[in-house]
């Protein structure tokens, strides 16, 4: 391979890499030309892109867009190498595990994962990748805890237009489920009635006692006669 080649490879790979969030590094060693073909087939029919490169090129590719964000993945760049890009994180593992089972056998190995920034090392993550939740099946299932009890009460509706009014104890039942409670007014407390404050009468002052003149001295001695 030239130069020219070389550098060709690296800037396909610098765009995969840099167009999907996801991908797998696999160990395909040992799988006939037969296997390797079934395994791409495979891979088309979930839209992964299935890619074999060499080591030197794919670790040159991720330093070039970001060392440090992909060096969890160099020491998995060893033997021959087939690189997985998927939009969904899961079907990668899905589909290397259905392989497995059906040829029975160990190959392609899992040797590293970039998920969604995550890094998942060696065989053993497999299982744990097969049951990674999608982004839309996470939606999904927020979706139907809204919608469930807008179900149940459509149901009972849809029960009581059935069979009339004997399904009506039902409907109020179910509607009354979903309904909240309605908060329990306080018992009206009696209004305080303002004390108004009663006026002492001034009480009567005591009557002076009457007091009696003294009486005129009566003339102590007979006016003196005139001479």
């Amino acid at each position: 391979m030239t130069k020219d080649q070389k550098n060709e490879v690296i800037e396909v790979l610098k765009g995969k890499f840099s167009q999907y969030n996801n991908f797998y590094v696999t160990d395909t060693e040992s799988l006939s030309v037969a296997q390797v073909g079934k395994l791409r087939r495979a891979c088309f029919s979930k839209e992964v892109e299935m890619k074999v490169a060499k080591n030197t090129l794919i670790k040159k590719a991720l330093e070039s867009l970001d060392g440090e964000k992909y060096a969890g993945l160099y020491d998995s760049l060893h033997k021959v190498t087939a690189l997985m890009f998927s939009e969904n994180p899961k079907d990668p593992a899905m589909i290397i595990s259905s392989f497995r089972k059906e040829s029975n056998g160990e190959k392609p190995v899992l040797k590293a994962a970039f998920i969604n920034g995550d890094i998942y090392t060696g065989d053993n993550s497999l299982k744990a990748l097969t049951q990674i939740k999608t982004k839309n099946e996470l939606i999904g299932e927020v979706i139907g805890l809204l919608q469930s009890p807008a179900k149940r009460v459509l149901a009972a509706l849809l029960n009581h237009v059935e069979n009339g009014p004997t399904a009506k104890a039902e409907t109020e039942a179910a509607v009354a489920t979903e309904a909240p409670a309605a908060p329990v007014a306080e018992e009206a407390k009696p209004t305080p009635v303002a004390e108004v404050p009663v006026a002492e009468a001034p009480t009567a002052e005591a009557a002076p006692e009457e007091t009696t003149p003294p009486a005129t001295e009566e003339a102590s001695s007979d006016e003196p006669k005139a001479e």
